[in-house]
């Protein structure tokens, strides 16, 4: 697996194999990251890049002390079925 890229000034984490891009998408807000958009290329389907690049964001998201927003519903699913990163969660 190649590694997983921020671009900050695109607001996402990606990684691209095959000459397809899987992507992250977010916005910050005070405090915290709000994961809105998880896509992944149908060739790259099947792969676990979706699964590889939430754990990633979610980490980057617990050293750097932000709560996470999970708007994205695989981000959800995610969270629900990995326990270990529901601390940081956002509360409204």
């Amino acid at each position: 697996m190649e590694p997983i890229t921020h671009l900050q000034d695109k607001k996402r984490f990606e990684i691209t194999e095959d000459g397809y891009t899987a992507y992250v998408a977010y916005e910050l807000f005070e405090g915290g990251i709000d994961i809105t958009h998880t896509l992944v290329p149908k060739p790259l389907e099947g792969r676990g890049l979706a699964s590889a690049l939430v754990k990633h964001v979610l980490e980057y998201a617990g050293v750097q002390a932000l709560k996470v927003r999970p708007t994205c519903p695989f981000v959800k699913v995610y969270v629900e079925r990995h326990p270990q990163y529901r601390y940081l969660i956002f509360e409204s």
